[in-house]
């Protein structure tokens, strides 16, 4: 993060993000994320890490949820490098369609619970 002002500016961005969700962020969100509904995690939604704006962060298990809307078409470069910044700091970084939030729901559960299954073996 270059400064002060840059990470207010940030911020500030995030929250209109909150407020701005898509409807896959808010099936999401709602169903399966808010208040430790998944497993008793807590995750945060719209989370500035440095540079970057997370869809979702649960920081005690180092998960990064990314839903990629229309838009992502138009910036996979970034998407690439976002994702090995993230990896660097040791997050891992999981990525769902739109469609697939909004009309696979049960489908994205369970890759997330295979996540926490297979790769932390909890």
């Amino acid at each position: 993060m270059n400064n002060t002002n840059d990470y207010k500016n940030l911020k500030k961005y995030a929250r209109e993000l909150r407020n701005n969700s898509t409807l896959g962020e808010i099936i999401l969100w709602k169903k399966v994320l808010r208040a430790k509904k998944f497993h008793g995690y807590q995750f945060n939604r719209q989370f500035v890490i440095d540079n970057y704006i997370a869809d979702f962060v649960c920081r005690k298990l180092k998960i990064v949820i990314e839903i990629d809307g229309y838009s992502h078409q138009f910036k996979h470069q970034k998407d690439i490098e976002k994702d090995k910044y993230l990896k660097d700091l040791g997050y891992r970084v999981l990525r769902f369609k739109e469609s697939e939030v909004r009309h696979k729901l049960d489908d994205v559960v369970w890759q997330l619970e295979k996540f926490l299954e297979d790769d932390l073996q909890l």
